[in-house]
Parts: structure tokens; C-alpha cells; sequence
């Protein structure tokens, strides 16, 4: 194997591409919070009368589960199983999600819907000047949520099911908004009897919930989270991540950088920036859950945790170039922008 970052790329985004071809039906545990997200676009050709802020014509509206529910339609399109754990309210927002789940084919065996409790909703208004421009921007958001705690009940039941499958499985994904659906017990229970397994655990925490993802294989942050710990901490972000690394035992960290790339820090070997290709960037929302899907895909079938984070990187590129609600990143359009990777990579190696 070639020491040169160029030609080890390269060869990682062959293995990639063998890899979304290839796989075909593995197991995923996933547990999480799921909500709905909902976006309404249109145009905002004026300023409300009465108010400084725009008004906005609203032409088209969409929605999609969102969160843990993203990352089980992102797996099941990559042709992976999903043993999917989570909770919804007994609402209109939660009947979409089911409704949305079951088209997809993904077991609604442990997903939860909890009496008289609100599907957590995000809604999303984009608009745009009519005739004068083509690209939408982010005008509000508005979040409708539960009122009231969910139980511990049902959180230990949710725990005690998707505990009861990560013996068939080849990964577990713990995507966590502190909504109670991971409590800190369940989500150590559930990696330590990953680590006993020898399969990986994928988390994406709350940085007000580290301590929930101790043990973890990889962790995902965000740029600016990345840069809070640091200054937390009060060392640079890679001194700050290897010591994240040895007080919580995660393996890796994988930080979503958007059009600055991802950056990998490992615990046992130097970090590695993975610079941004996607020919735009129009919006981020699904950037956490594309990454969590794709490093289950790729660790939970064998590959290093930089083959995992290239896929990663190339979901992320992906849902950056997308239109905004897009539901999820499929295998065919990520097998199509590696094939873009390598071409060009090797069209610039000329």
C-alpha cells in the first residue's frame, strides 16, 4: 500500500465504491430521537406592514422524519437492515413518520408512540426574491415539541429492545438530542455490549451529554462544537481531541466541517482533513445524519475508520450540493459522486 495521502485516497474511494455495491442486508442497531422536519418555500418579495420581516408566499411544502428516523432511511437505502428503536408522540407529525417508515419497508416493531405527547416538529420557512433569484435561504425556524418528559419506562424499554439485537447486528448508531429516549445508563449499556461484541458504536451526542457516549467507537461534532471544546479545555483542537479521546475512550472523532471539509482526529494515529469537494454548498440540514449512516455502513462492514470517514465526508458533500428537504442520501447518488472523486482525482494526478 502506497504512503502517498494522494494514492491512499484514492485507493480508500475504491474500496468505497466496491463496498456500496456490494453490501446487502447487514444489521444496524439504531436508537434515538426522531422528530419531523417540515419546510415550506416560496417568496419573500416584501416587509410585513407592521413589522420589519419579510412575508413570505409560500408555493410548496414538504416534510420528512428527521434524526434517528434519517439515519434508519439512510441505512435502509444503502441497503442495510435497521433493528430501529425510538419514540413518537400519538400526532399528526407522528403518523408521517410511521407512514413514511413503513413505505420504506423498516420494521415499527420498537417504534413507540406515546400517548397524549407532541412529535418534536421543525419547521423550516425558505423563500427567495420571485424572478431575481434562483437559490432560497433560511428565513425562520420553529420548533414544536413535546411539553413533558418521556418516562424512564419507556426509555429502559427501548434500551432493553435494542439491547436484544446488537447480538445480530454489525454496528450500533446512537443518535441523541436529549429528548429521553437515550438515557445515560441505557446508552452505556448499550456500547459496552457493543465493545464486548467487537462491533462498532456510533455516536452523536449532545455536548451536554458526552459522558453518554463514553466508549464509543467514533463520536460526530460540528465545527463550532469542535471549537467550544477546545476553548473549554483551552488548548488547540487537536491537542483537545486526543485528550477527549483518552478521557472518554472514543477511537475517533469525526467533526463535520461543511465547505471546510472533515477533519478525522484518531487516537492512536495523527489527524486527517478531508477538504470539501462538492461543487456548492446551498445548505447543511442532514450532515450529522448522513455521517452517522455512513460510518455504520462502512465500520459495521469491516472497513478502517479513515475509509468510514472518507464516506462520510462524501455524504456530507452530497447533502451540501442538495436541494433543501431533501429526505435522505441514497446509495446510487453517493455511488455516483465517488465515481466523481475518483475521476477527478485522477484526472488531476495527469
Amino acid at each position: 500500500m502506497s504512503n502517498d495521502p494522494t494514492a491512499l485516497r484514492e485507493e480508500s474511494l475504491v474500496r468505497l465504491q466496491v463496498l456500496l455495491e456490494s453490501i446487502d442486508g447487514p444489521q444496524v442497531t439504531l436508537i434515538g430521537d426522531t422528530m419531523l422536519d417540515r419546510y415550506h418555500h416560496g417568496f419573500a418579495n416584501n416587509l410585513n406592514s407592521t413589522a420589519p420581516v419579510p412575508v413570505l408566499k409560500i408555493i410548496r411544502s414538504d416534510e420528512s422524519p428527521g434524526a434517528s428516523a434519517h439515519i434508519a432511511i439512510g441505512l435502509t437505502s444503502f441497503g442495510m437492515k435497521v433493528s430501529f428503536h425510538t419514540a413518537i408522540g400519538d400526532d399528526n407529525e407522528g403518523e408521517s413518520i410511521m407512514s413514511t417508515l413503513k413505505n420504506m419497508k423498516i420494521s415499527l416493531d420498537n417504534v413507540m408512540e406515546v400517548s397524549d405527547r407532541k412529535t418534536l416538529t421543525k419547521i423550516r420557512f425558505f423563500g427567495s426574491r420571485e424572478s431575481l433569484l434562483d437559490r432560497r435561504q433560511l428565513l425562520l425556524q420553529a420548533d414544536r415539541g413535546p411539553n413533558k418528559t418521556l418516562s424512564l419506562e419507556i426509555s429502559n424499554s427501548l434500551t432493553e429492545s435494542a439491547h436484544s439485537s446488537i447480538s445480530n447486528s454489525c454496528a450500533l448508531v446512537i443518535s441523541d438530542y436529549d429528548k429521553g429516549v437515550v438515557t445515560l445508563d441505557g446508552a452505556q449499556t448499550l456500547i459496552s455490549a457493543a465493545n464486548e461484541l467487537g462491533i462498532p458504536a456510533i455516536v452523536d451526542p449532545k455536548l451536554t451529554g458526552l459522558e453518554k457516549s463514553r466508549g464509543a467507537t467514533v463520536v460526530i461534532f460540528e465545527k463550532r462544537g469542535m471549537a467550544l471544546l477546545s476553548r473549554r479545555i483551552g488548548l488547540d483542537d487537536d491537542n483537545a481531541a486526543k485528550q477527549l479521546m483518552d478521557e472518554y475512550s472514543w477511537d475517533g472523532i469525526l467533526v463535520l466541517g461543511g465547505i471546510h471539509g472533515v477533519i478525522l482526529h484518531q487516537r492512536e494515529d495523527a489527524s486527517i482533513h478531508i477538504p470539501c469537494m462538492a461543487p456548492s454548498a446551498d445548505q447543511q440540514i442532514g450532515m450529522h445524519d448522513a455521517a452517522a449512516t455512513s460510518l455504520a455502513a462502512a465500520l459495521g462492514s469491516g472497513l478502517s475508520l479513515f475509509d468510514a470517514a472518507l464516506l462520510a465526508s462524501a455524504a456530507c458533500e452530497c447533502v451540501l450540493s442538495a436541494n433543501s428537504g431533501q429526505d435522505y442520501i441514497d446509495r446510487e447518488t453517493l455511488r455516483l459522486w465517488l465515481d466523481e472523486l475518483v475521476w477527478q482525482m485522477r484526472i488531476s494526478d495527469r
